[in-house]
């Protein structure tokens, strides 16, 4: 990874939230300076809809809009020619709309991107319930884990339904058969949920093969990828694509998946 270009990118990106005042930049600065999962995204080329037309992407529980911060600013630098050679080209985002819970993150991201964003729209609402739309790519990082496991099933089946041939649903999960680098994950996520202003929650978790059998089951090509960098951590990427062959609203229905129980209800 060209680790001369990263500061760069996470500079031009946190930027966008200076409006929104010092704790909205310095969060925006400490994710997007380390945690992975943004990097990869764009070093691999993850996001489809990368051609003139543009992409459709959904980030749900989208925090205060740093993805899109971060997608934004990777297109303004490759513009101007300031690129890694051995990096795909980024995506060119055409709507990038998130869906937040917390008021204060929705107002956070109003404040750094205004009112008339040609591109971006944050908006307050709960995932198991808002209309997804029709995206070429939808995103939950960190938050599936916070609902019940039928709104979890209810959810994926949901994104399943939206996502067209070639979509692609990115997420990253807590592997709960990680032993003692899941409880310090687990510690770490609770810590930084009470940070932001945010009540302890009870949390749904699984292991990973509860998910990928999950996801599998709806029809999604699931590959995983360790997402924790350096630290001790039981987080894993899942990058789950529809197949090119498939037909749009392929997937099958919430209620015939009620019935698997996660192995590691905890």
């Amino acid at each position: 990874m060209s680790r001369s270009f990263l500061p760069q990118l996470v500079n031009e990106a946190s930027q966008t939230f200076r409006p929104s005042g010092r704790f909205a930049y310095h969060y925006a600065r400490g994710k997007l300076g380390h945690d992975t999962i943004f990097h990869e995204m764009l070093r691999r080329g993850l996001l489809p809809g990368g051609g003139p037309a543009g992409g459709h992407y959904l980030d749900l529980g989208c925090g205060q809009g740093s993805l899109f911060a971060w997608l934004l600013a990777a297109r303004r630098l490759h513009e101007q020619g300031q690129w890694p050679a051995d990096w795909a080209p980024p995506p060119q985002p055409r709507r990038l709309r998130g869906v937040e819970l917390m008021q204060r993150d929705v107002d956070r991201a109003a404040r750094a991107f205004g009112p008339q964003h040609p591109v971006v729209r944050v908006e307050q609402g709960d995932m198991n319930t808002v209309d997804f739309g029709q995206p070429d790519a939808i995103l939950i990082l960190d938050a599936l884990h916070y609902f019940s496991f039928d709104e979890q099933r209810a959810v994926l089946a949901r994104i399943r339904q939206a996502l067209p041939p070639g979509g692609v649903f990115l997420t990253r999960v807590g592997d709960a058969g990680a032993g003692l680098t899941y409880r310090i994950c687990n510690g770490v996520d609770r810590l930084v949920t009470y940070t932001r202003g945010h009540r302890l929650p009870r949390l749904y978790c699984r292991t990973l093969a509860d998910w990928v059998g999950e996801l599998q089951r709806l029809g999604f090509e699931v590959e995983t990828e360790p997402m924790s960098g350096r630290k001790p951590f039981a987080n894993v990427m899942l990058v789950c694509r529809v197949p090119h062959g498939d037909r749009p609203g392929n997937a099958p229905a919430f209620e015939t998946m009620r019935d698997s129980v996660p192995s590691t209800p905890t």
